[in-house]
């Protein structure tokens, strides 16, 4: 393979340096405007890592953009926001895919990984009101107005918090959603990823932040993943350097939480990790899909979050579908463990029993 210069004929010596030297990099992405923005944000990141290289955005509509007038958990699709873009990625069209970590499976199909998950932006949840009821909360809403949402973890908590509300699945991209609580009456508000609408742009139409102990999050949620070809050396050398290794350690535990309790979007499964002073902090729990039931625990583990760039084994296999050659394994495996250790502790107490319910009810609705 040839240099690559940096358009004035010299070669960059970040490039020379550290980066593989290569074609254009084509990147996959879904064609909303909020997977756009997170796309454009990590090429730009890459573009500044490596000013030789060239960087090409392929944008294709997924299953899940498709389907539009049924509930996520319905539609018995595990992929449905990854499916496409992972299909054009072994077909080699594309090079990497940026997406929302959180709509990732826990186990990817064979021959792909997650090769940088980036720094994470506030994972909780928002609620936005519709016009008439700005300045209101979920708690000062009138008796039976009616809060969408896509996600039945949302669902199940809020409404267990909430029982003065009811609570109706919409669909759609975030531009969709906004419009529909604007311009009809049938909602009085909906709730939403903070960390989506503040890429959007929206800060101000955030009227609640749902903290942890009013609506815990999904796991990975807030964080941008990147999905490559796992023996593409070259690629997992060009994205790894992103990888933010706090964020990384909790994904990881989280993943490895809702992977050992066999979640998924059917069911209603929700984090909350810190950490802190070497510690990683994790709180999991499950939910009825009514809320009725629910089960919670917290556990901890000590753990260094490290600098980045250490090298660690060069023959790493992938924990929970994520690969992170460049920090060290150690706390890598200690996050997992705290992961799978809570999910035991959870079913130890019955959770699956609550899960398997909630299963079949969504399946025979």
């Amino acid at each position: 393979m040839s240099g690559t210069g940096n358009g004035n004929g010299e070669a960059s010596a970040t490039t020379e340096a550290s980066s593989p030297r290569m074609r254009v990099i084509r990147v996959g992405t879904r064609k909303s405007q909020l997977a756009r923005i997170q796309t454009d944000s990590v090429v730009a990141t890459l573009k500044t890592l490596y000013p030789g290289l060239r960087f090409e955005i392929i944008a294709m509509s997924t299953t899940g953009d498709k389907i539009l007038d049924t509930a996520l958990s319905k539609i018995g699709e595990k992929s449905l926001f990854t499916k496409e873009l992972e299909h054009a990625l072994e077909k080699n069209e594309v090079d990497l895919v940026v997406h929302s970590l959180k709509d990732l499976p826990t186990v990817l199909p064979p021959g792909f990984t997650v090769g940088a998950i980036c720094k994470r932006e506030n994972p909780c949840d928002a609620v936005v009101f519709h016009p008439k009821f700005v300045g209101k909360t979920l708690a000062t809403l009138p008796e039976r107005s009616v809060v969408g949402t896509s996600s039945l973890r949302r669902a199940a908590q809020l409404q267990r918090k909430f029982p003065h509300l009811e609570f109706k699945s919409i669909r759609g991209n975030l531009n969709t959603r906004l419009r529909k609580l604007d311009e009809q009456q049938e909602f009085s508000a909906i709730i939403l990823a903070v960390a989506g609408l503040q890429r959007m742009g929206w800060h101000n139409r955030v009227g609640q932040i749902l903290h942890p102990e009013e609506c815990m999050y999904a796991v990975g949620q807030g964080a941008l993943g990147v999905e490559v070809r796992a023996k593409d050396q070259d690629i997992l050398d060009l994205v790894g350097v992103l990888h933010d290794p706090e964020t990384l350690l909790r994904c990881i535990a989280e993943r490895a939480f809702l992977k050992h309790l066999e979640g998924g979007c059917s069911v209603p499964v929700a984090v909350h990790t810190a950490m802190k002073d070497g510690q990683l902090y994790m709180t999991g729990g499950v939910w009825s899909l009514d809320g009725s039931d629910t089960m919670q625990e917290t556990m901890q583990a000590s753990i260094q979050a490290p600098a980045q760039h250490e090298d660690g084994p060069e023959d790493d296999p992938q924990l929970v579908g994520i690969t992170a050659r460049n920090i060290p394994r150690g706390p890598q495996l200690a996050a997992e463990n705290l992961g799978i250790s809570l999910a035991n502790l959870l079913l130890n107490k019955g959770a699956k029993n609550i899960l398997d319910v909630a299963r079949q009810l969504n399946d025979a609705h």
